[in-house]
């Protein structure tokens, strides 16, 4: 199991909206969350900042994410999230949530 945490900005004005999504989300789409093998997941908002956190148990993370990619049912879902989103300057090529670096952890 690999542990990831990440980081995106959301736009001005558009949190209660992206809370009421992810209070109801879609079921094809957390369902394919679940099949590409991660677990734990969990959304935080702080001053304009989410930080998700999640744990993939898979074996190719890439091919997993690929696969999440290629959804139709995902892609409509992230056709409406993305636009509330803004990335991080300092996101890595091919990032939308910047990957953080993890510092410390305790089981």
């Amino acid at each position: 199991m690999k542990r990831f945490g990440q980081v995106i900005q959301l736009q001005s004005g558009v949190l209660e909206s992206y809370k009421q999504y992810h209070a109801v989300i879609w079921p094809e789409v957390a369902a394919k969350i679940t099949e590409c093998n991660i677990r734990n997941y969990s959304i935080y908002h702080k001053d304009g900042y989410l930080f998700a956190y999640f744990e993939y148990h898979g074996a190719n993370f890439a091919g997993d994410m690929a696969k999440m990619a290629e959804d139709p049912r995902t892609l409509e879902w992230w056709a409406i999230m993305k636009p509330m989103q803004a990335p991080l300057d300092t996101r890595l090529p091919g990032e939308w949530w910047a990957d953080m670096e993890e510092c410390f952890h305790q089981d």
